[in-house]
């Protein structure tokens, strides 16, 4: 089966055996009859001649018949048919909401690992500064520039479009910029569908998840959006450029400074929650990642969500859902 290649946690015979039903579940709620035929290079797709279609991307004509030129699922759309890739690498898309590294701090730019071909640039205009105040950057804020991103920090930023020096992003709001106390998770990019929200607050275990279309997911501790554009004395003014560093703090500061445990723990069983998903092949939404959380309550060690048990747990839960939903509908 497709979904179990990737799979590589040791299985019981049972476990295989129900992971198994589970997936032909999932797999036979998915196929519609008419539209979702998976189809690889070279198979013929059946197409109304009468009525007049448009060949879109992995499709081409031969010998008066349409054939695919890419493995995947075929997609109707009005008259448009098309070949949706499954396993296919990220596209940039102009207002997607990505998660990068960064990997070089140059002249007025930095260049980030987005998860894409080559390397996304963010230009030191493209984004806000420090002190929130709308201006032309000067030759300070760039000898400055390492004081905002550095070489390795996890940003997150928006796609401007592409440029003649390659892909180019924004950060041009409080929601974006350096995201710190969390962990940096990469899936395949196809799992994360565009939706409108891409950044989810969960209140109740004081985590941020952003959803990086590019297939990097960030979960950490919450934080809250520093407002820059509201500044009222000078005072305020002076302390967001000069942020105490880790050396200058003293050990009471760095201790209120820390990640509570209990956030850290919701951090892990969130991040082990998106992994688990992942392996399975799963569209990973705030719903379903929120649903195997609560799952993995019963569970005594967080670590243990990452064993084959929970793993089958979580699929057999999961075709369970589709088909009841499937039964409303």
């Amino acid at each position: 089966m497709g979904r179990m290649r990737g799979l590589e946690i040791p299985l019981t015979q049972t476990q295989k055996i129900r992971l198994q039903r589970a997936l032909q579940k999932l797999e036979s709620l998915s196929t519609k009859a008419n539209s979702n035929a998976s189809v690889t290079v070279a198979d013929s797709i059946p197409v109304n001649y009468d009525d007049g279609f448009l060949k879109g991307h992995g499709t081409s004509e031969l010998n008066g018949e349409v054939i695919a030129t890419v493995c995947g699922v075929v997609e109707r759309v009005n008259k448009l048919v098309y070949v949706r890739t499954l396993r296919a690498r990220y596209k940039p898309e102009v207002g997607d909401i990505v998660v990068g590294r960064v990997i070089e701090v140059a002249p007025k730019r930095w260049r980030i690992d987005i998860n894409f071909s080559q390397d996304a640039v963010l230009m030191l205009s493209s984004m806000n500064l420090p002190d929130g105040i709308q201006r032309r950057r000067t030759a300070v804020d760039e000898l400055n520039m390492r004081s905002i991103f550095e070489e390795n920090d996890v940003v997150c930023a928006e796609v401007r479009g592409f440029h003649h020096d390659g892909l180019q992003l924004q950060a041009r709001s409080q929601k974006y910029g350096k995201l710190e106390r969390g962990q940096l998770l990469s899936i395949p990019p196809y799992l994360v569908k565009r939706r409108k929200q891409h950044f989810h607050y969960i209140e109740e275990y004081g985590i941020d998840l952003i959803l990086g279309c590019n297939g990097f997911i960030w979960v950490g501790e919450h934080a809250e959006p520093k407002d820059d554009m509201v500044i009222d004395e000078q005072a305020n003014k002076s302390d967001q450029i000069l942020k105490p560093s880790k050396y200058s703090m003293t050990l009471e500061e760095q201790e209120r400074a820390y990640t509570p445990l209990e956030t850290r723990q919701n951090v892990c069983r969130t991040a082990n929650a998106i992994r688990v998903l992942s392996t399975l092949g799963f569209s990973v939404t705030i719903e379903i990642i929120m649903d195997t959380v609560t799952m993995s309550m019963s569970l005594k060690e967080i670590h243990e969500m990452l064993g084959s048990e929970f793993c089958v747990l979580v699929a057999e839960r999961e075709a369970e859902r589709r088909s009841s939903a499937k039964k409303k509908g």
